[in-house]
C-alpha cells in the first residue's frame, strides 16, 4: 500500500466508525414502556430478571391527553405548571406532590405532571420518608410554568429538591418522559 493511499484509508475507517457509532446512539434511548392492563404506569430499573419497579398509585392519562400536554401550551384562565421528575440519579420510589397542601398527583421517576391551577401564588410539596421539599409558585393565567423536582437515593437515605427551570432549557428531557397525571384543580 502506497503512502498516498494511508490518508484515505484512515478517512474511509473514520467515516465508517462514526455512522457506526450514530446507529447505535438510538438504541441508548429507553423504550417508554406500555401501560399496564390497569391504567397504571411502572417506571423499571435494572436488569430484566431482577428489575427494580416504581409504579403509580393510580391510572395515567390516555395517550391523547399526553401528546396534548407535551405541546406545553398554556390554558386560558388558568396558571398551568408542569412538575418533571427526571434526574439521572433519582431515588426509586413514589413521590407524592401536593398544591396549598390539598390534592396533587404522585411522582415516579421519569415522569410528568400538568396542573392546571388558578392564577396566582400557589405552594407545591413533595413529600417521601417523613421529609418534605416546598416551591412557592406565582403565575399569570395563560401562562406556563417548568419546576423540577429533583431527586437523588443513596446509602444515606432518599433526598429531594425543588429547581424552577424555563421550558426551553428541559423540554427535551420532559418530552423523553411519561406524563403520569393531569391535575386540574378548582379554577
Amino acid at each position: 500500500m502506497s503512502n498516498d493511499q494511508l490518508p484515505q484509508r484512515r478517512t474511509l475507517l473514520v467515516g465508517l466508525a462514526a455512522v457506526s457509532f450514530l446507529s447505535l446512539a438510538g438504541c441508548m434511548t429507553k423504550p417508554v414502556r406500555p401501560v399496564n392492563a390497569d391504567g397504571t404506569y411502572c417506571h423499571r430499573i435494572g436488569k430484566s430478571y431482577h428489575p427494580t419497579l416504581t409504579c403509580t398509585p393510580d391510572a395515567i392519562p390516555t395517550a391523547a391527553v399526553e401528546a396534548e400536554a407535551k405541546l406545553f401550551e398554556g390554558m386560558a384562565g388558568a396558571l398551568t405548571v408542569f412538575v418533571l421528575r427526571r434526574s439521572w440519579g433519582d431515588a426509586s420510589v413514589v413521590v407524592p406532590v401536593t398544591v396549598d397542601g390539598a390534592g396533587g398527583a404522585a411522582t415516579i421517576p421519569e415522569s410528568l405532571v400538568r396542573m392546571r391551577l388558578a392564577p396566582g401564588k400557589h405552594s407545591l410539596s413533595a413529600k417521601w420518608d417523613g421529609l418534605s421539599a416546598d416551591i412557592a409558585i406565582d403565575g399569570q393565567a395563560g401562562e406556563v410554568r417548568v419546576v423540577e423536582l429533583e431527586g437523588s437515593g443513596g446509602a444515606r437515605g432518599n433526598t429531594f429538591s425543588w429547581k424552577d427551570v424555563r421550558l426551553e432549557d428541559v423540554k427535551e428531557r420532559a418530552l423523553a418522559t411519561k406524563l403520569v397525571a393531569d391535575v386540574r384543580s378548582a379554577l
